[in-house]
């Protein structure tokens, strides 16, 4: 693959990558934690619409809600947006419908003597949820979180159907270009793998900066100390059944 060809479709495919991902993940974002906390609210009638949105939006593609943006909605509404705004606005809406049970579920797994606790202060519902609920749900949101955002990042190759030049489809370019079909795609992959690893990097930083937030301080990834325990372990004396260390009783 030429210089030419990298600099002048590959590279502006992966910024228009990271826009599409960016942008669709702050849509999904707000749109989980609204209709998420909806799901958690007294009102029945506010936990329906949640709940209709919800298996709304889990249950379509995610292609044809970009289709029927991009083709329907003008036609119904009188305007049309823009091909990058049509893909961010079906991934947006349709990644948080996934992320709205990931707040719902994170928010019912509370344990329920910290709301009676919110209660017993006299905290309003919103400041049980800011001050309560919500420090000690979103460390556990930030995994399932991390993983729909690399589904997301690689949901993004869709929007190439609509002619928008991320990564895929300056990838379908290169090839016509140069026939060269394994080089341009295997390089596609890499660029796919790296993009989702640096996501997920973030990510854990995020989720180690919010656990310590609450006073949870995750232990380093290192196995020094159980190497440790385990060789004091094998050193240290056994006891007798009479309690007296088996050296002691040598002597």
């Amino acid at each position: 693959m030429t210089a030419g060809l990298w600099e002048h479709w590959v590279l502006p495919g992966i910024w228009i990558t990271v826009q599409l991902t960016l942008y669709s993940a702050a849509l999904a974002t707000a749109v989980a934690f609204g209709v998420g906390m909806a799901r958690t609210h007294r009102s029945r009638l506010v936990r329906f619409f949640a709940a209709f949105y919800t298996e709304v939006f889990r249950g379509t593609s995610a292609l044809v809600l970009m289709f029927w943006i991009f083709f329907v909605l003008p036609q119904l509404a009188g305007w049309a947006l823009v091909p990058m705004w049509a893909a961010v606005l079906a991934l947006g809406l349709s990644y948080g419908a996934y992320g709205a049970e990931v707040v719902r579920g994170a928010l019912n797994a509370v344990a329920p003597a910290q709301r009676e606790a919110g209660v017993a202060l006299s905290f309003t519902p919103w400041q049980r949820m800011r001050l309560i609920l919500l420090p000690q749900a979103v460390p556990e949101m930030i995994p399932s979180f991390c993983n729909l955002l690399v589904e997301l990042l690689k949901g993004t190759a869709l929007v190439s159907l609509l002619g928008i030049g991320d990564v895929s489809f300056a990838a379908y370019l290169v090839r016509l270009a140069t026939t060269e079909s394994a080089q341009i795609y295997s390089i596609t992959l890499i660029i796919y793998f790296v993009l989702a690893f640096l996501l997920t990097r973030g990510m854990k930083v995020l989720e180690r900066r919010a656990k310590a937030g609450i006073g949870q301080f995750p232990e380093p990834l290192s196995t020094g100390g159980w190497l440790r325990f385990r060789r004091s372990d094998a050193k240290s004396p056994e006891l007798s059944s009479t309690g007296v260390t088996g050296g002691g009783a040598s002597r």
